[in-house]
């Protein structure tokens, strides 16, 4: 028990504490950093746990300046202060703006702003407030996106790609797709297959019941500038 208690919260920093807290630190990043890779999202696994160990081994790098080189009277948290300001460049970086109204990446952005936060509780050793946060963090990640996207397009909303073969027809293509199949948060993306002066686009298909979705994708697939529509992933 002793150990233990010296291993969690001993002061000043031992070497087993450090150790034991940047591996905590991994543990509970890596699991919203996979999460967040698992979903194809810009920021994954080694960049959440990056920022992670950072912000920890910042926050201890201030106690270990107070308590050990023996700078009294200086703030041990003003670094980490920084971590929470400076977080913000590189959640900036995960946010992209498509077209007029289309933004992605802000909840990648606002999970490495968490994720920073619970680097800074781990340095701390508030290993209570870093676990609940990431547990929050991966029920908001994991469950709380799929009730999201039913509340706001309904229950069964589904993604969908399509090609375009003409990109001198597209902005055509575009009101047909928004005005007569009802789809809507379009992206503009790489053509799957490759082939030039094809378009890709990702949207979503507003669905009322499930049964009509399989119709509704064959009409788009049977327009004229349309190569393929299929569900995506």
């Amino acid at each position: 028990m002793d150990f233990l208690n010296t291993l969690l919260f001993s002061s000043p920093l031992s070497f087993e504490t450090v150790v034991f807290r940047l591996l905590i630190a991994t543990l509970f990043s890596g699991a919203i950093g996979f999460e967040r890779g698992f979903r194809g999202r810009a920021a994954g696994l080694r960049t959440h746990i990056l920022v992670c160990i950072g912000s920890a081994v910042t926050v201890m790098t201030g106690v270990y300046a107070v308590e050990v080189l023996g700078y009294t009277g200086a703030d041990p948290l003003r670094i980490a202060a920084q971590v929470v300001s400076g977080i913000g460049f590189l959640g900036a970086g995960t946010i992209l703006v498509r077209g007029k109204t289309m933004v992605t990446g802000l909840t990648t952005a606002a999970g490495l702003w968490a994720t920073a936060a619970i680097g800074i509780a781990c340095g701390l050793g508030f290993y209570t407030g870093a676990l609940i946060c990431t547990v929050i963090a991966m029920f908001s990640f994991a469950l709380l996106t799929t009730f999201e996207r039913s509340g706001k397009h309904g229950k069964y909303n589904a993604k969908i790609y399509i090609e375009c073969t003409d990109a001198a027809k597209l902005n055509e293509l575009m009101d047909t797709l928004t005005k007569e199949h009802r789809l809507c948060e379009i992206e503009i993306t790489p053509p799957r297959t490759g082939i030039v002066n094809h378009i890709g686009i990702e949207a979503t298909m507003i669905l009322r019941k499930k049964s009509n979705k399989p119709n509704r994708i064959a009409k788009i697939a049977s327009l004229d500038t349309v190569l393929c529509a299929i569900e995506s992933v």
